[in-house]
């Protein structure tokens, strides 16, 4: 094991959340219709360079679309669908067996209202679009395609867009789904590939169209190919609340084997990984950042990746050339600065 470096990191994200329309990986809702999310099961893998995201959709209920939006890290290569039991089989290494459950890629097209469709896929009963663009911006697309916006959307669309204006956009279709035969609790698994420099988990977004003293329980699986490094750094189990550390240990290889066995897996190391376990127990109003992860073996996971720091952008001087005589006068001034302060040092 190459634990003091870990450059080719694969982490590998689960998150199970109790019943309700906007208890997980999604907040965009129809607040008229009578399908509500079960719970949204999510993978994140990270191996050369390239991101694999898989979540899965369960529905209860029927006679109305939802909808939900995922925050990404980038812009996916391929949306595809997933294998059936990759998600239930990581739970079943940590607690007893759960029970669980192909679209192809359209060209890019424009979007309404500033935001940019840059796919569109069908998924069983699922259509997937990716969208780019600010939390203003997807979020008046939202309303504009028949989805209404929780209270706190804004703001948190805006805090991710703020780092990645990429975002996965999901509407059950229940027609399509009784066509498919597909019956109450049936879930549908998604997988993204996403080229990132670093991975990172997206947690704010589980309290989302919450209370702020509502509960949240997550379950967050690591594979990487050393220790990891995770910013939050994450408690003990005594501590009883927060993100809580349950197990850090060698993968075991059944568990490699299991997963990779399954469809569109296979980029799984088969050996020499390491299986960490992270509990999530906590409220909305407390679960206010993401989990980051460093990929580069510098051991130096990202503040603004975790949400905990705002990142800072000059203005772009192509979309606003009032800029340029301000950036001009202070390199100018800059410059004068250190000419005043080469003549003082020599005189």
């Amino acid at each position: 094991m190459k634990r003091g470096s870990w450059l080719g990191v694969t982490a590998v994200f689960l998150v199970l959340v109790s019943a309700g329309p906007a208890s997980a990986c999604g907040g965009l809702v129809n607040p008229n219709g009578t399908v509500s999310l079960v719970r949204t099961t999510t993978m994140v893998g990270y191996v050369d360079g390239v991101e694999h995201y898989v979540t899965s959709f369960e529905f209860a209920g029927g006679g109305a679309e939802f909808g939900s939006i995922v925050p990404l890290p980038g812009v996916p290569s391929k949306v595809e669908r997933a294998g059936d039991w990759t998600l239930q089989r990581l739970v079943e290494e940590v607690q007893p067996p759960v029970a669980l459950e192909d679209g192809a890629e359209a060209a890019a097209t424009a979007g309404s209202a500033g935001a940019q469709v840059l796919l569109e896929t069908r998924i069983d009963a699922l259509d997937i679009t990716i969208l780019k663009g600010g939390g203003d911006e997807v979020g008046r697309w939202a309303r504009e395609n028949g989805f209404s916006l929780t209270p706190d959307a804004p703001e948190v669309l805006d805090f991710y867009a703020q780092r990645s204006p990429v975002f996965m956009a999901a509407r059950f279709d229940p027609a399509a789904a009784a066509a498919d035969g597909q019956n109450v609790g049936d879930g549908t698994p998604v997988h993204l590939t996403i080229p990132t420099p670093n991975p990172w988990v997206p947690l704010r977004i589980l309290g989302l169209g919450l209370g702020r003293e509502a509960s949240v329980e997550a379950d967050v699986f690591l594979l990487t190919e050393g220790i990891p490094e995770m910013l939050p750094a994450p408690a003990q189990p005594s501590d009883r609340d927060g993100l809580l550390l349950e197990r850090s240990e060698e993968a075991p290889r059944a568990l490699l084997s299991d997963l990779r066995s399954d469809k569109g897996m296979q980029w799984i190391p088969a050996s020499d990984m390491w299986f960490t376990y992270l509990r999530i127990d906590t409220t909305a109003g407390a679960l206010d950042h993401d989990l980051a992860i460093d990929a580069t073996g510098r051991s130096d996971p990202s503040p603004v990746a975790a949400g905990l720091a705002t990142p800072v952008r000059l203005p772009d001087l192509d979309d606003d050339a009032s800029f340029t005589p301000w950036l001009v006068a202070f390199l100018v001034g800059v410059g004068a600065l250190a000419l005043s302060k080469y003549a003082w040092d020599r005189a």
